[in-house]
């Protein structure tokens, strides 16, 4: 089976990071370097029509491809080099070990072997791609290797959209990955690096929350749950009596009456610091950990003010905002206050767009 088209191995070239969640298009373009510095160099956030991508599913490649064109032009930049994400739960993904010093197409055939065993799709129906981790450490003789696969319709889906948008999709990468490398600028601002500590990473989007649980670099815990700020413009609409897209409108605008705050805002934060907590007791039955020492609260619930404040007094446990920028230097067309407000929005188009750089 040919392997071409990679998640794992990009093409050195600058590139555009293009996370297509539920709620909007996000693309961050980063210059610099990794041992010298990132610099943010352009972003924008592109909301998108209600339900045109639905459980990580693209339901409507015209009107999100789009939404990318309109995106792409107000970045105002040249480069048309993108890198994609597949949504986690669209990617079955495998360590598996092998004996070492195999050549690439023996590998490739041992690969394709042991993804039989796993995935439960036939091989010709899916797009499969593996990197070498390393040295195993349970035998010198041998070498751990990440196997991933998806289904051809979800890689070709988000390939469509990117070219019907005038783009050239150059990687495709998953989103946990990517999140998890822009993660990792966030644990660097961290005392000690974050060292030994347990750190839970919360991503509350428009419909999911995601939790993963990190220590030392190593993922530790996955869950996802239904709830996001969709539920909260539902609220709107159903107390103001607004449709779902008027809500949205004003809730973004900042345009709703005085006592939106006591009696829809303040009651959908505490739940939402209720949701946190009850995640982080699935972690602690499911493992063999009773405690965690920092959460980062990402994704577009994490902007509300106060957020951060009513998670931290519900779950005992100090939370921040998530920035993978704090480091960087921004270029003359970047507002700080404004990257500073839309950062925890950023972090998978931020892990993507340093890709260019891997």
């Amino acid at each position: 089976m040919q392997l071409d088209f990679s998640i794992f191995n990009p093409k050195t070239r600058p590139l555009v990071g293009i996370d297509i969640s539920s709620s909007a298009v996000k693309m961050v373009e980063l210059g610099g370097n990794a041992k010298d510095g990132y610099r943010v160099e352009r972003y924008v956030i592109e909301v998108l029509p209600k339900d045109v991508v639905s459980d990580g599913n693209i339901v409507n490649l015209e009107l999100v491809a789009e939404s990318i064109k309109r995106a792409w032009k107000r970045l105002a930049t040249s480069t048309r080099a993108a890198a994609v994400a597949l949504p986690t739960a669209a990617v079955i993904t495998k360590k598996i070990i092998v004996p070492a010093g195999q050549r690439e197409d023996l590998l490739e055939l041992q690969v394709e072997s042991e993804a039989n065993q796993y995935i439960p799709f036939p091989l010709e129906e899916v797009n499969l791609d593996f990197q070498v981790l390393g040295a195993s450490t349970s035998s010198p003789d041998e070498i751990e290797v990440l196997i991933a696969a998806s289904r051809k319709e979800k890689v070709e889906d988000r390939v469509a959209v990117v070219e019907a948008a005038g783009l050239k999709p150059v990687v495709m990468d998953v989103e946990s990955y990517a999140g998890l490398a822009a993660f990792e600028l966030i644990e660097k601002q961290l005392p000690i690096g974050g060292k030994g500590q347990v750190i839970a990473l919360v991503d509350i989007g428009a419909n999911v929350m995601n939790l993963a649980v990190f220590r030392g670099g190593q993922q530790l815990y996955v869950r996802e749950q239904v709830f996001g700020g969709n539920q909260l413009t539902q609220d709107i609409a159903r107390f103001y009596g607004m449709s779902f897209e008027e809500a949205e409108l004003a809730k973004r605008n900042s345009a709703l009456p005085d006592n939106y705050e006591t009696e829809l805002l303040r009651p959908f934060i505490e739940n939402m610091a209720l949701e946190v907590s009850r995640a982080l007791q699935f972690f602690f039955t499911s493992t063999q950990f009773s405690q965690v020492d920092l959460i980062v609260l990402a994704g577009g619930c994490a902007v509300i003010p106060g957020a951060d404040e009513v998670v931290a007094a519900r779950t005992q446990v100090t939370t921040i905002i998530a920035n993978p920028f704090v480091d960087m230097t921004l270029s003359g067309r970047i507002m700080a206050k404004n990257l500073r407000g839309d950062a925890p929005l950023l972090l998978v188009a931020c892990g993507l767009a340093m890709r260019r750089f891997d």
